[in-house]
């Protein structure tokens, strides 16, 4: 088939922490032989564009910040287009309140205040985080997370992502988020077919992740391809609900399909 566009994950599809990944440095360059726009997506809720552009450039990957998307750019998007005047109590990562305060989201560290509680990875979350996230969210304020991915994988394993965090948080407000922003959500769809500019029917989704990557693009009408590189293994594919309409070895892969 001939894609548009490629939407690729970046962490578990092209690196791993700071390895790049076998296979990644093949399959962006068949991508790009075969002229086929390529956007960058992470659930990172935590970087920017600038950020992936610093990180794959030592591994002689050209990247456009303005060709990347992450969970904290498009979730800062998002309230900044629906909750305009809104005060946002945030429970993450600083670099996730200065892309938030970049977008012009208005930010409050007062709980009782909030009009929005935005749920996020915090590797300072705590005791106390959580006793103030049940005071935000008591009083009938919208709750969103910026991704659902409830670890993270580094180098040397996992660590807890912000699924997990959001799980804690939604236990002691007695309800779920009204949404997650990142992949898989329609928020996220929207904001990638509008950064490319293509029909969902000519774009491959790339990724490691089923309940994101794989789901984004199911739900969306993309194709789907999972590569076996990250958090995803045979064993759990075979016992999935969610079906990619390829598996790849790698990124380098793609190269098959295209």
């Amino acid at each position: 088939m001939t894609y548009e566009a490629a939407i690729l994950d970046v962490d578990g599809t092209i690196v791993r922490g700071e390895r790049l990944l076998p296979g990644a440095t093949d399959g962006l360059a068949a991508l790009e032989a075969a002229g086929c726009d390529r956007l960058l997506f992470s659930n990172n809720p935590t970087r920017g564009g600038d950020h992936y552009r610093a990180k794959l450039e030592p591994h002689g990957v050209d990247v456009d910040p303005e060709r990347v998307l992450t969970s904290a750019t498009v979730s800062a998007a998002h309230l900044a287009s629906t909750h305009p005047d809104a005060s946002v109590y945030l429970v993450g990562d600083d670099r996730l309140e200065s892309i938030l305060a970049d977008a012009d989201v208005g930010l409050t560290d007062d709980p009782e205040a909030a009009d929005v509680v935005l749920g996020s990875f915090d590797s300072d979350f705590s005791y106390g985080t959580l006793w103030e996230s049940l005071r935000a969210l008591r009083d009938g304020a919208a709750f969103y997370g910026t991704d659902p991915d409830t670890t993270i994988p580094v180098e040397d394993g996992l660590i807890p992502g912000s699924g997990a965090i959001l799980a804690a948080m939604g236990a002691v407000g007695g309800r779920e988020p009204d949404a997650i922003l990142g992949k898989p959500s329609s928020v996220a769809a929207e904001a990638a077919i509008d950064r490319l500019g293509v029909d969902p029917g000519d774009v491959l989704v790339v990724g490691d992740r089923l309940d994101t990557d794989v789901a984004l693009g199911e739900r969306a009408g993309m194709e789907t391809a999972l590569v076996l590189t990250g958090i995803t293994d045979q064993a759990t594919l075979e016992s999935a609900s969610v079906e990619p309409d390829h598996v790849l070895e790698s990124l380098g892969a793609v190269e098959r399909l295209l």
